[in-house]
């Protein structure tokens, strides 16, 4: 008899349990069973990293005009934590939004002049004005806006996805992630790839992110000399061999290592293809905008996040760096927003004309907002804000979600929620219902815990902004 190591008996037993979690999602053969019809098939969330100025965009207050300049005052702030690069400023001086806002569409959404495209579909968008978290550094707050917690080593929210609702594509992985960099601050807060990654489940179910260039995915194709014959020959070989082991042991990680294998074998043909646009007609470019041609850039990111959601990938994640505006904020936000405003905007347009906004659902939001207060002496050129975790503002579009309306309110200084708060838990809650899943029964085992994405503390679907 082999010898079964503790480590293996241990790993073996989560796997096991594990499957019997799923078994509440899913069938034998892999189709999703879910806990109630679900609005949408599939996730594409536009993460706008470094904390977007939603003060600035989105939150307006007229009465901030008549703010400008006063003390903010310490029963608004109630003793909440500042970060350190604003703590020893000896005022807190409200800046009104250099910026012009107006109304659009029927909804009469408050949208700022920076971002004229997305103010155009402003009657597609619900807008979530009072976001909150408790985290008011960058790395613990995008760690937990994604993963449920602020600590690392949590499943992200794709790799919940992937493992419970699987693939419509055999040929391309369940969460596919694009990386870009904006101009507003470069280089923009560092991206770690746990942000996408799998945690405590399968490690078949992290995201696997496509660079731009020639080799989307590293190591994918075949060393010169190897033909398409010889590796999968080498492949079968090595299946059997893995086989054979994984059966002594029950190892997971060896099982999941077999299907990362095959899955970059078919990646090999379905990459390519997904990945040239040479089929696409001129007039998606001129709805991307120019940079829809570059390579990298978050308007082609965004083209490729709609080639891929059309083949069947459960969730698409854009990561775009450059939000993060502590100084030059009147510069740096507009060249931020020109990056990003008309591809977000086109990919709705897009989906929506090809019949897929109905059951996509899309987000787009950072980590937190910033402060209405000045970082900096006030008016001076290169002063910005700080941030600000208490209320900011995330829109969806599509996928079951009501349009056209906007949820929640903050105070006359936009520094706390006064009605209709969604924690970030509460908005990978209401995600997931979306797409058909009760997140309190959506659970994996992991060192003795019943895991959920939505953590241990209560959330709440907001059953309000629902279709």
């Amino acid at each position: 008899m082999s010898r079964i190591l503790r480590r293996q008996l241990l790993t073996g037993a989560s796997s096991l349990l594990g499957g019997v979690a799923l078994g509440r999602l899913a069938e034998p053969g892999g189709d999703a069973l879910l806990h109630f019809a679900p609005r949408a098939k599939r996730v594409v969330y536009l993460f706008q990293s470094g904390g977007p100025s939603t003060v600035d965009l989105f939150d307006f207050k007229p009465v901030m005009r008549d703010l400008h300049g006063t003390e903010l005052p310490d029963s608004v702030r109630g003793g909440q934590r500042v970060t350190g690069m604003t703590a020893g400023q000896a005022t807190f001086p409200v800046l009104d939004p250099p910026f012009e806002f107006r109304q659009h569409g029927e909804s009469g959404a408050w949208v700022s002049e920076l971002l004229p495209w997305t103010a155009r579909i402003a009657d597609k968008l619900c807008f979530l004005k009072g976001v909150h978290t408790e985290a008011i550094n960058h790395d613990p707050a995008i760690t937990a806006i994604n993963t449920g917690s602020m600590q690392p080593g949590k499943a992200s929210l794709g790799s919940w996805l992937s493992w419970g609702l699987g693939s419509e594509n055999r040929d391309l992985p369940a969460y596919l992630v694009l990386l870009s960099q904006g101009t507003g601050k470069d280089p923009g807060q560092p991206l770690f790839s746990r942000l996408w990654g799998s945690g405590f489940l399968p490690p078949s179910h992290q995201g696997v992110q496509l660079r731009p260039g020639a080799n989307p995915v590293l190591y994918l194709q075949n060393p010169p000399g190897v033909a398409a014959e010889a590796r999968r020959a080498q492949l079968d070989d090595l299946a059997r061999l893995n086989a054979g082991y994984a059966a002594r042991t029950g190892d997971p990680e060896v099982e999941a290592r077999i299907d990362q294998y095959e899955m970059a074998y078919r990646m090999q043909t379905s990459v390519p293809e997904l990945t040239d646009l040479a089929s696409e007609p001129e007039s998606t470019f001129e709805l991307y905008g120019p940079d829809a041609r570059r390579p990298g850039t978050y308007a082609a990111n965004c083209l490729l996040a709609r080639r891929m959601l059309e083949r069947g990938v459960r969730m698409v994640q854009l990561f775009h760096r450059g939000w993060d505006q502590h100084l030059n904020l009147d510069r740096e936000l507009r060249a931020q927003s020109k990056d990003t405003d008309q591809a977000s905007a086109a990919l709705v347009v897009d989906l929506e004309r090809r019949g897929l906004l109905e059951d996509t659902l899309v987000v787009w939001g950072g980590e937190f907002g910033r402060t209405v207060y000045s970082q900096g002496r006030l008016g001076a050129p290169g002063s910005g804000r700080d941030h600000h975790g208490r209320c900011f503002t995330v829109w969806m579009a599509g996928g079951g979600v009501r349009p056209g309306i906007t949820h929640g309110e903050t105070d006359d200084w936009s520094y706390n929620v006064v009605r209709g708060g969604v924690h970030v838990n509460d908005l990978n809650a209401t995600i997931l219902h979306l797409l058909g899943i009760d997140h309190e029964r959506f659970t994996y085992p992991h060192l003795g815990l019943d895991q959920r994405l939505t953590g241990v503390e209560e959330a709440r679907v907001v059953h309000e902004v629902l279709a």
